[in-house]
């Protein structure tokens, strides 16, 4: 961002008051100065951040096939379907954590890396960010759940995926953002640099 540039569009904070702290959500209430000049008030939440990954499964004689999850969201009461997900612990370089979720919530490993991108799913109201990871070349063993995390593990076709992303049937918004990453990776036009997991 360029400061100069976007001058007539940058809000500044004056202070900040700490609402609520939880077990990894911090809640803020801060007063800033905005462009013209006048205050305004800004809620949200700080968050450790995020990876999703796109886990490929590619196998002969086999469509390619992505690794999915269905999970309850108590917050939307709502069985969703997503692609695995989890956040960064303390210290932890993105590139482990999705090693690491991808593991302990399906159980597959994978031998090839590559970063897609981040995103900022809720803008509005949290600093979350979540960084689109790929994943191929995977082998399968036993999935190391973390107590009290119930999820089930399926395998769906990108054109299976596309379906339920139109019908709605998917609304989880990083797994809508990994659709389009996925679909301009199979079209050709995103290349992706794949690395070799350490």
């Amino acid at each position: 961002m360029n400061n100069q540039v976007d001058a007539h569009l940058i809000e500044t904070k004056l202070k900040s008051q700490e609402l609520f702290s939880g077990h990894f959500l911090h809640a803020f209430r801060d007063t800033v100065a905005l462009p013209d000049g006048s205050e305004a008030t800004r809620e949200y939440f700080v968050h450790p951040g995020a990876v999703m990954i796109i886990a490929m499964l590619e196998e002969p004689g086999q469509p390619l096939r992505l690794v999915m999850e269905r999970q309850y969201r108590y917050p939307v009461q709502q069985v969703m379907i997503e692609f695995p997900a989890g956040k960064l612990d303390p210290n932890e370089l993105t590139l482990q954590c999705a090693q690491r979720e991808l593991f302990e919530e399906t159980g597959y490993r994978a031998k090839q890396w590559a970063k897609a991108g981040v995103m900022h799913p809720v803008i509005a109201y949290s600093t979350e960010f979540i960084e689109v990871w790929f994943a191929k070349d995977l082998s399968l063993s036993e999935r190391q759940l973390d107590e009290g995390e119930f999820l089930e593990v399926f395998l769906q076709t990108p054109e299976g995926l596309q379906q339920d992303c139109l019908n709605g049937k998917v609304t989880d918004a990083k797994t809508l953002t990994g659709m389009f990453w996925l679909q301009n990776v199979l079209q050709g036009k995103h290349a992706l640099e794949w690395v070799s997991a350490s």
